[in-house]
């Protein structure tokens, strides 16, 4: 029988807490914060965030949770089993982490990836393709923040080969201590784009922070970073700074990697992308289809095959491991519906949207409008932590629009009306102060050989409106 994710004792140690009651009857083979997911096996974590995960621990056990990581005040339940008292839960969850980092094989490789977009969908390209070479772990999610990495680390099995970690950020000086923590043989940044700028005075202020990945690299290292970015000299001192070896990747032959081409395969331009990443060392060149189009998809294939080779992969057999992956829900994927006298297709970018993404997302979206599709409906929600930039970036993204022929608009929010009203009548489909104000209008819109594109911030709450467009068309 294998090995528990963790032993009881090992784990009150790794908390650095102290154990209450008896020692739980099942192995500890995952760690929750949401008492509701809880199950046999787990260890709950009460931590205080929104909400105060104390006041969930009796539903934890009632959902069969094997333990729980409480605070040394948590006034023990009658239902309560095993419990590891700490000085403080978040730090308990950050100390199991670092014990669960610490215990690997001295072969094991760390991959941790940061950008203002594209995280996830490179951690699963790393995951997806690192698994045909060894024992993987990655989040399930997009758990890069505070406690997410953390978490993601505490659930590492001691025999993974193979990790990989987003790491994100809001504010300035959150990147480090997570970098740090992960302790990655190779550190990635993606891109550095116009988002959180509400809490930065610049993009260069975003690019500094980013480059704090750097500052966690073990010794001998590799650091890779987007060298067509417009801030790439931060990157590139924070890269130097590391001690490690520094690598490149983007579009110039100069580059580590080099991204040669990006589209469709003959027999189905639209739903069958890849891309062509030449390696300057041999001048390997590998080419995979991707989950979803977009160069910046290509791009993000390009970061992670690099990052293959720099852990000692093999990155013709990992990149068959691409193919075996959708676009993450919200993240480019698509769905063709059949409505009366043709299809329409909906491409759902709606998870997160920032004016990098955004753009990249209406021109992959642009590209979409060929053969039998006519017509470009653009679904637009505001982005999100802009600050006083905000107006400035929505407006910018009117070039965008008129780069499209046959487009119509459909905005939710306040700042993505100022856009709306700065468009030609004919380009103006309908807008709202929330998504469900042009959710009708959007759906009576909707006709044979459109594309329609659903994109904004989370918090806008515009992927709404690509639900209701996949539940109107599925059951129409």
């Amino acid at each position: 029988m294998a090995e528990p994710l963790w032993h009881w004792d090992e784990l009150v140690e790794a908390a650095g807490g102290t154990a209450d009651g008896r020692p739980p009857g099942n192995r500890i083979e995952s760690i929750a914060i949401d008492s509701r997911t809880a199950t046999a096996g787990d260890l709950f974590v009460a931590l205080k965030d929104k909400r105060d995960g104390h006041d969930f621990v009796a539903s934890a056990f009632k959902a069969g949770a094997s333990a729980a990581l409480v605070s040394n005040d948590y006034d023990r339940k009658p239902e309560d089993g095993a419990l590891i008292r700490v000085d403080n839960t978040l730090r308990g969850l950050e100390r199991i982490a670092m014990a669960a980092r610490a215990r690997l094989a001295h072969n094991a490789r760390v991959i941790a990836i940061t950008g203002s977009a594209g995280k996830t969908t490179t951690k699963e390209m790393l995951k997806a393709g690192l698994s045909r070479l060894g024992p993987t772990h990655a989040a399930d999610k997009s758990f890069n923040n505070h406690w997410g990495v953390p978490l993601t680390l505490a659930r590492m099995p001691r025999d993974t080969k193979f990790g990989v970690f987003e790491i994100g950020m809001n504010h300035a000086g959150e990147i480090a201590p997570l970098a740090k923590m992960v302790r990655p043989h190779v550190a990635i940044v993606l891109n550095v784009l116009e988002a959180h700028l509400g809490h930065f005075a610049s993009t260069a202020g975003i690019a500094e922070e980013k480059a704090q990945i750097f500052t966690g690299l073990i010794e001998g290292g590799t650091a890779i970073y987007y060298a067509d970015s417009a801030h790439v000299e931060i990157l590139r001192g924070a890269a130097e700074a590391s001690n490690g070896k520094v690598q490149t990747f983007g579009s110039g032959g100069e580059n580590d990697a080099q991204s040669v081409g990006s589209g469709g395969f003959d027999e189905d331009p639209l739903n069958s992308p890849f891309a062509r990443v030449r390696f300057k060392e041999d001048n390997l060149l590998v080419q995979c289809r991707l989950p979803a189009p977009g160069g910046h998809i290509a791009m993000n294939a390009v970061a992670a095959m690099l990052a293959i080779r720099a852990v000692g992969g093999d990155v013709d057999v990992a990149a068959r491991g691409f193919e075996d992956l959708t676009a993450p829900e919200g993240r480019g994927t698509r769905y063709h519906f059949n409505i009366p006298d043709g299809e329409f297709l909906l491409i759902d970018e709606s998870y997160n949207a920032n004016p990098g993404s955004m753009a990249a997302a209406i021109d992959t979206a642009r590209k979409a409008v060929q053969g039998d599709f006519k017509r470009l409906v653009l679904v637009l929600g505001d982005m999100l932590e802009l600050g006083e930039h905000s107006s400035r970036l929505h407006l910018a993204l009117k070039s965008a629009i008129d780069d499209c022929r046959h487009v119509l608009v459909f905005t939710a929010g306040e700042q993505m009306a100022r856009l709306f009203d700065a468009l030609e009548p004919a380009q103006q489909g309908g807008k709202g102060a929330i998504p469900a104000d042009v959710e009708q209008q959007l759906l009576a819109a909707i006709r044979p050989g459109d594309v329609v594109m659903v994109k904004g911030s989370n918090g806008a709450r515009t992927w709404t409106l690509a639900a209701a467009l996949r539940r109107h068309f599925a059951c129409g």
